[in-house]
């Protein structure tokens, strides 16, 4: 619809025809899942447009409920069947945006009527009736972003709800260290998470269904839904001999296909990432949207339409009280990729640690080892983590690095945020880690550090008894300079591993050890990270005196805790 309606603004005299097979046009999809869960009562908000409307404005020959079932790129015809038959439509010009469709695993009894997809404004309809004809027990099969926010919608509604996970954490995109604070709050709202697990079978029954997990459990549960993925739907443009790759639409920089007189946007069209120049359709309605507009200038305006720009995959998603937001390559991708980079881990407060209400952002950043520049960014909070994700995904199009973020002038007032925001800090690691100015250790290497190293412990002494590493040393930062000799006895000629709650005083810790000849290095991130990446063996692993929780968002309510968060 972007694509028409630009069009109609470029041309007056152009005969515009939109075929959707669908009731709806132009419907906010994204917000699906906020009807389900009662947030959004009137399904009519969701309409963005309706035929009639957008005739009334634009002069757009909306047809819905008209399934294009061929195309015809040689004779420049589609095959349409609709409720009066099937007919042919000629064009000019024809675009493509025909999405994408729901993954539907081999699962047997995945056809039973309690299994819901949400997709479609008829998808939601469908959910809330379910829940209001007694729906109780709801199983979502897959923890991306729909999946998730389906969640979220159906707890809401007062479900029990268990949330299915093949990967070994939820939201797979997401660094596990964070995907943990994701889970933590999950569990929060009543959600029973499964990962590392898939659906081997549904067994359908009189009064509910029961599915059977690839590890023997038996979830039983009156509703159903599947969120395992999505794939472009693009059977007509194959059969077409239209070029695709994988099953999505190659297009070029304006969205030309294959085909004469044929382009192509959306979920069902090839995209290059813009960070790792990876190859896959990128199903997010910004993209989508955006592309669409610029296809209609290179039909209408060709020569001069700016092209097609490769997506950073932005995307966020609210669970509970945490808003989790991502932007660019995470490592995974950036491993396949070949790319070299440094990983940091950092837990700002959202606005001035004085002021109420300051809570910790956790944010991990990528940066490439080579020139500093800035290559992913991920972050969980309860506030202020779609501005922060929004300004890194800015500078990652813009091609900035480390050093350039820390130059960046960003709006400051104690309610909103800090002098030295969380942007700009994450360019100051980023410059001291590039420099060698900080060295950093990671928490995925404790077993060496274990192993081979002091573990040196700089928290206050009442910050050690409520967790720490068998066997490490507590030395408050501020007694270290008075106690290194104590230090290097512990440490025996041993490297000096160091760690605090967030990073921040380790990282002080480190400058006066490697400047007093030690062979020193800062946990990225500290005890915060560290437990996020242990998960729920956390426990096992640290020496609790007494019983504890690691709540998704640590305690900030008193000067001593927020000042672990002060940069």
């Amino acid at each position: 619809m972007s694509c028409a309606a630009r069009a109609r603004r470029l041309d007056e005299t152009a005969q515009i025809t939109v075929l959707e097979r669908g009731a709806f046009v132009s419907y906010a999809s994204c917000g699906l899942p906020y009807h389900v869960g009662g947030e959004i009562e009137d399904t009519g908000r969701l309409l963005v447009q309706t035929p009639g409307s957008l005739r009334a404005a634009l002069d757009l020959d909306v047809r819905t409920g008209h399934d294009v079932v061929a195309l015809d790129p040689v004779r420049r015809t589609v095959t349409v069947r609709a409720a009066g038959g099937t007919s042919e439509v000629g064009f000019d010009a024809l675009v493509l945006a025909v999405g994408a469709c729901p993954v539907r695993p081999p699962i047997d009894g995945l056809d039973s009527p309690r299994v819901r997809t949400l997709r479609t404004v008829g998808d939601a309809v469908g959910l809330r009736r379910d829940i209001e004809d007694g729906a109780r027990r709801a199983l979502v099969l897959g923890a991306g972003f729909i999946g998730l926010e389906a969640a979220e919608a159906l707890a809401r509604r007062g479900l029990a709800v268990t949330v299915v996970e093949l990967a070994d954490h939820v939201l797979p995109p997401l660094e596990p260290e964070l995907a943990h604070l994701v889970t933590t709050e999950l569990r929060e709202l009543g959600v029973n998470v499964r990962v590392g697990v898939g659906a081997a079978a549904i067994e359908q029954g009189v009064d509910e269904d029961v599915v059977v997990l690839t590890d023997g459990h038996r979830v039983p549960a009156d509703l159903v839904v599947l969120s395992v993925g999505v794939r472009p739907d693009t059977a007509i443009v194959e059969a077409a001999g239209i070029a695709c790759e994988a099953g999505a639409i190659i297009v070029d920089e304006h969205g030309r296909t294959s085909a004469p007189g044929v382009w192509a946007v959306g979920d069902a069209t090839v995209s290059s990432d813009a960070v790792t120049g990876a190859r896959r359709p990128v199903p997010l309605a910004g993209p989508a949207n955006r592309a669409g507009r610029l296809v209609a200038d290179d039909i209408l305006r060709p020569g001069s339409a700016r092209p097609i720009s490769g997506p950073v995959g932005t995307a966020i998603v609210r669970v509970g009280r945490l808003t989790a937001a991502i932007t660019g390559a995470n490592r995974a991708a950036l491993d396949r990729a070949g790319t070299p980079h440094r990983t940091l881990h950092l837990h700002p407060l959202q606005h001035a640690g004085y002021f109420p209400g300051a809570d910790p952002i956790h944010l991990v950043v990528h940066v490439a080892q080579d020139g500093g520049r800035l290559l992913g960014a991920q972050a969980v909070g309860t506030d202020g983590v779609d501005r922060r994700i929004d300004v890194l995904a800015t500078a990652i199009r813009a091609g900035l690095d480390a050093g350039d973020l820390i130059d960046l002038d960003l709006a400051y007032s104690p309610p909103y945020g800090q002098a030295k925001d969380a942007v700009n800090l994450a360019g100051m690691v980023a410059t001291n880690v590039l420099d060698g100015t900080l060295r950093l250790w990671y928490s995925e290497d404790l077993p060496e550090v274990r192993e081979t190293a002091l573990v040196l412990d700089v928290r206050s002494t009442a910050e050690y008894t409520t967790g720490h590493l068998p066997g490490s040393l507590n030395v408050p930062h501020t007694e270290l300079r008075a106690r290194l000799d104590e230090v290097r006895g512990a440490a025996a000629g041993r490297p000096v591993r160091v760690l605090c709650a967030s990073g921040v005083r380790s990282a002080i810790a480190h400058r006066v050890l490697a400047q007093s000849g030690f062979d020193s290095a800062s946990l990225s991130g500290g005890m915060l990270t560290l437990r996020a990446v242990l998960g729920d063996a956390a426990d096992d692993v640290l020496h609790v005196p007494a019983p504890s929780s690691c709540p998704s968002v640590p305690d900030t309510s008193t000067p001593e805790a927020r000042r672990a968060f002060q940069p």
